[in-house]
């Protein structure tokens, strides 16, 4: 087997960040190569974040890297063996000039190949060191004259064979070879001459530019009627909002009023604690204004920016010059930045389907204690401003399950051992859970894990308020929370919300994060020992407390359409680092 021509060039040796041959090369964990010098620069310009230059790939810890030997020694190779070709090529280049084009003779006589190139000596050489199976007769004669036909024409015959027609002179062309841009190059999404098929394209997916772009154009109406629908959806939004604004300034003002109307009755005593009360009812109707504000022109942005992509989808959908519609869309095709945005990617979008303007808190909460003041003394009068601010005020954490009677909320959640990983040991009262070293014999039932290390509640429920806490300790691993009854359970499992999974976590011992897509990182200080699930079926709501003091980490609202059941995973045990178990803690009824 013989060794292409291309098979070797300057390009395979170099470090795509510097952009000289490797020094002392590295590889990343996604495959790609730099120098170490290179890349140990690249990271620590970029704080914490890791990610490869080439694919963007990102690792949540920084890899460790170790010299690439085989490619250390390839590479070292490489430049000796290039430095004495070079030389090699100087003295020989008078004897080739007399047979060669006058360009080939510049490049010839200077011993300098173009970038991507090996000089000419370098090639066999290399070839020789590489080869396994073919002779040397072989490989001077795949270096020598051929009497095959020119590029060119092995290149009309195959794509006249291929169906894809005869070159067309009209159109732009090549400015390589002076053809007709005919072709579209999948691999590097830009417009080729048949001889750049057979030459710098060579083995890439080559199709008919012209019904390439009727593809793209397929793919443009879709993506523009998408964005319709994101701007009808953004516009309702609007709407809906400003009539929840005015209703809720309608309510304010009746309110005001009635108020007032109230207070005049009273003794001019009695002055100061009404204008504190109506205060508080302009906080409310002024905090329900700026949010509405916020809110709107979030969604103008969001409107401006669709309807502006919108319209550069339009003007680009009409476009009948090929070559000038793959450089608007691919980076590839122009060194200057693409007119158009990529089909690819769109722009970040809010998701705002469950965005409202909810009424204020306070709503009618002064109506009621300026009526049940009315009767009282002056002295308690006084303390009606205090009263109304403080239910104003009142966090939301307050009036989640501690302030309740918990008793009503609290579920009794015992592990279901038909669903636990086979590596996981249950307590006797199915209310501790660890992983240990080996897997144990048990059924394999659609219902259990087999890949993560998770166990459910026995407990299901598709209605109602839940609360239950689970004690963590000081582990350096786990998740905790709920998932659909549908949910998959074999193999690699995605963990987020669209799978059916509302789950918080923890790893490494310091890194909080609720498990959606992408990751959303929390930051806790103190380390809750033990961590309170609430879930409000009814409402969607999904929230995780502290619960040695109360306070809340994190709560979002979501849609429920299955039964939900307790998730838990002690995560492995990390060579008795992460040993200790989760523990479904008791609720006191107090």
């Amino acid at each position: 087997m013989s060794i292409p021509v291309d098979f070797l060039s300057e390009e395979q040796f170099s470090c795509s960040i510097c952009l000289d041959i490797f020094t002392n090369p590295v590889s990343t964990p996604c495959g790609h190569s730099f120098c170490l010098s290179c890349i140990t620069s690249y990271w620590d310009s970029r704080g914490k974040s890791c990610l490869c230059p080439l694919c963007k790939e990102s690792f949540r810890k920084r890899p460790e890297l170790h010299i690439n030997h085989t490619l250390k020694e390839i590479t070292e190779q490489f430049k000796r063996m290039a430095e004495s070709s070079g030389s090699h090529g100087n003295s020989t280049a008078a004897q080739a000039a007399g047979s060669q084009s006058p360009r080939m003779m510049d490049r010839k006589i200077s011993g300098s190949p173009r970038p991507g190139e090996l000089p000419g000596g370098l090639l066999k050489e290399m070839k020789s060191r590489f080869q396994r199976t073919s002779s040397s007769g072989n490989l001077l004669e795949a270096s020598g004259p051929s009497s095959s036909p020119p590029p060119y024409e092995a290149s009309r015959r195959r794509f006249s064979a291929s169906g894809f027609g005869p070159a067309s002179s009209n159109g732009p062309q090549c400015s390589k070879h002076g053809l007709s841009l005919d072709m579209f190059c999948r691999n590097d999404q830009i417009c080729v001459c048949a001889m750049c098929g057979e030459g710098d394209h060579h083995g890439h997916t080559l199709v008919p530019a012209r019904r390439e772009m009727i593809v793209k154009k397929s793919q443009l109406g879709i993506m523009e009627a998408e964005l319709q629908s994101l701007i009808t959806a953004r516009e309702k939004k609007i709407e809906e909002i400003q009539l929840s604004l005015a209703d809720i300034q309608a309510n304010a003002q009746q309110e005001a009023e009635i108020t007032a109307s109230m207070f005049r009755a009273l003794i001019s005593s009695l002055d100061r604690s009404q204008a504190e009360v109506l205060e508080v009812v302009e906080m409310g109707r002024a905090a329900a204004e700026l949010r509405s504000q916020a809110l709107i022109r979030d969604l103008q942005l969001e409107l401006t920016e669709l309807r502006k992509r919108s319209s550069a989808l339009s003007e680009l959908s009409q476009s009948t010059d090929h070559a000038n519609f793959f450089k608007s869309l691919s980076p590839l095709s122009s060194p200057h930045p693409p007119t158009y945005p990529s089909l690819s990617t769109g722009p970040p979008m809010k998701s705002w389907t469950e965005v409202m303007l909810t009424p204020d808190p306070t709503a009618g909460v002064i109506l009621k204690n300026v009526t049940q003041m009315m009767e009282k003394l002056e002295e308690e009068l006084r303390k009606l401003p205090q009263s109304c601010l403080h239910s104003a005020m009142e966090s939301p954490v307050k009036q989640q399950p501690r302030q309740w009677k918990l008793q009503d909320y609290t579920l009794d959640v015992t592990l279901d051992r038909d669903s636990a990983h086979p590596r996981l040991v249950i307590s006797e009262d199915c209310k501790q859970v660890y992983c240990s070293n080996r897997c144990h014999p048990v059924m394999d039932t659609p219902e259990r894990f087999d890949r993560v290390v998770c166990v459910l509640g026995c407990q299901g429920f598709s209605s109602g308020r839940h609360y239950w806490e689970v004690h963590v300790g000081e582990k350096t691993d786990w998740d905790v929370g709920v998932v659909n009854r549908s949910s998959n359970r074999k193999g690699k499992i995605s963990v987020s919300p669209a799978n059916g999974y509302w789950l918080l976590s923890l790893r490494e011992n310091h890194e909080y994060a609720f498990r959606s897509s992408p990751l959303m990182p929390i930051y806790l200080n103190p380390r809750p020992q033990r961590i309170g699930i609430y879930i409000d079926y009814e409402k969607g709501q999904v929230s995780f407390y502290n619960a040695d003091t109360m306070t809340l980490i994190f709560s979002n609202v979501y849609f429920f359409t299955e039964t939900l059941y307790p998730c838990f995973s002690p995560c492995t045990n990390k060579s008795g680092k992460n040993a200790t178990p989760l523990i479904i803690w008791p609720i006191s009824s107090s």
